[in-house]
């Protein structure tokens, strides 16, 4: 499995590009630091919580993240082809 720092690179270079949620929701998101910020809610999202939510990819879907926040969001950008690219 890739690392957390292999992986939050994939994130922060895909940040503003249209990701989509189990129910198909479209959101974009911003890497302003070690965090992401969605733009569908005011939630942020700590990398810590993505490195986290890898010990559960992959996963068929946010029920699985137990006890991550934003499991919605963190589910569909870790299973997305551009951040998964294989690993999991």
């Amino acid at each position: 499995m890739a690392s957390i720092e292999t992986v939050w690179t994939r994130i922060r270079d895909c940040a503003g590009q249209e990701f989509r949620t189990v129910n198909d929701l479209p959101f974009t998101y911003e890497v302003p630091g070690n965090y992401l910020r969605v733009d569908r809610t005011n939630r942020n999202l700590s990398r810590t919580n993505f490195a986290k939510a890898m010990e559960f990819m992959p996963a068929d879907g946010p029920g699985q993240l137990t006890g991550r926040q934003g499991a919605s969001y963190t589910w569909a950008i870790l299973m997305d082809p551009r951040i998964r690219q294989g690993d999991w």
